[in-house]
């Protein structure tokens, strides 16, 4: 699970009490650890500082037997959790500091896989945004529960990376090649798509997450708590569309995914037009290792991992990454400039030699 669930006595006395940070807070409340991402003004973006404490929580709290589950949640009304601390990847990048950008996302990844494979209950509470590094710290876990508020993506084709944090374990695995379509125009979906797609399994409104919560604090059956306030979802409205995007993107070709578009547009399929509208405004190499990613057979949550950490090794040394922080944190002039600028050119022998075994390759807790 991560690493061996050890903690010294200290450490273990000051969880089990409450443990309180600039950035993230993790409490016991009754039976059950909170976890609140505490940085509403940054949308909750996630720091190493917090990775860190995360970490520790878990496996404080996967050797407690009173603690029944955990719940995670973020602050303020805007956001669950809206990324990663991507400026500081940049900056190590810029700074030549490749081994710390790695060794960040070693860590975050290994969080990923405790969360997946955590032996008890884990309840994300999703209202507002959920992108990103925050889709890693909640969709690998056993309960995911959304608000009316939920907007759901995986953003990082807009910044020259791709879909990390185990995507390629998630979204494959979503219907009628939903995952890819996502994962490459980097589209937002709401509360109806998410739970029709399973990527939210029940949908309670925001206004009843804090009875909810109480409720997560007491001793029980944690689905029968969660059933107690669910409700009918909004309608989905992605599905309307699902068979033209298995045609675009099941494939994970390039050529097939452009000339189905370009034949719906033709006939006045205006999804379709959004849908090449957002292709065109994203990295079109990234957009290339997200079509060869994501249309692999199903990996595990370690393979997933371990394939997206070749790529970070590879995709951060890149020049796209830093022109698309840039262009959409840095100046926010939403206008990079990418190299090469057509998905027509991109050099796919380069794609794929990204995908190739590193000497060091991610491992994990029982692996080595």
């Amino acid at each position: 699970m991560g690493r061996a669930l050890e903690i010294d006595a200290l450490s273990a006395r000051r969880l089990m009490g409450g443990m309180a940070t600039e950035d993230l807070i993790c409490e016991r409340r009754g039976a059950a650890g909170f976890v609140v991402l505490n940085r509403p003004q940054a949308l909750n973006a996630i720091t190493p500082g917090m990775v860190d404490a995360l970490e520790e929580a878990l496996i404080a709290w996967a050797n407690d037997d009173t603690i029944e589950r955990v719940v995670i949640c973020g602050a303020g009304e805007r956001a669950f959790c809206a990324g990663g601390d991507i400026r500081l990847v940049h900056d190590l990048g810029k700074a030549g500091r490749f081994d710390e950008q790695r060794a960040f996302y070693a860590h975050e990844y290994r969080v990923n896989r405790m969360i997946a494979r955590y032996a008890k209950p884990f309840v994300a509470l999703l209202d507002g945004y959920v992108m990103g590094g925050g889709a890693g710290v909640s969709i690998h876990g056993s309960h995911r529960i959304a608000s009316e508020r939920m907007v759901f993506a995986m953003p990082e084709v807009g910044i020259g990376f791709f879909p990390d944090v185990g995507a390629t374990a998630f979204l494959p695995r979503l219907p009628d090649a939903m995952g890819t379509y996502l994962g490459v125009t980097g589209a937002r979906i709401t509360t109806g798509d998410a739970i029709a797609l399973g990527i939210a399994q029940a949908h309670v409104p925001s206004a009843h997450f804090g009875e909810l919560k109480r409720a997560l604090e007491g001793r029980g059956d944690t689905d029968a708590m969660i059933d107690a306030f669910a409700c009918e979802p909004p309608p989905a409205k992605l599905l309307a569309h699902r068979q033209l995007i298995r045609e675009a993107f099941a494939a994970g070709d390039v050529a097939t995914m452009l000339q189905v578009l370009g034949k719906a547009v033709e006939v006045g399929d205006d999804f379709a037009r959004q849908t090449l509208a957002l292709l065109r405004a994203k990295s079109p190499t990234s957009i290339a290792i997200g079509l060869r990613q994501l249309t692999r057979s199903p990996l595990t949550i370690e393979e997933a991992l371990r394939l997206e950490y070749r790529l970070v090794s590879r995709v951060c040394r890149w020049p796209d990454f830093y022109e698309g922080i840039r262009a959409v944190i840095i100046d926010k002039d939403q206008k990079p400039t990418w190299s090469p600028a057509r998905l027509e050119d991109v050099d796919m022998s380069r794609v794929e030699a990204a995908f190739a075994p590193l000497p060091d390759d991610l491992v994990f807790a029982g692996e080595d």
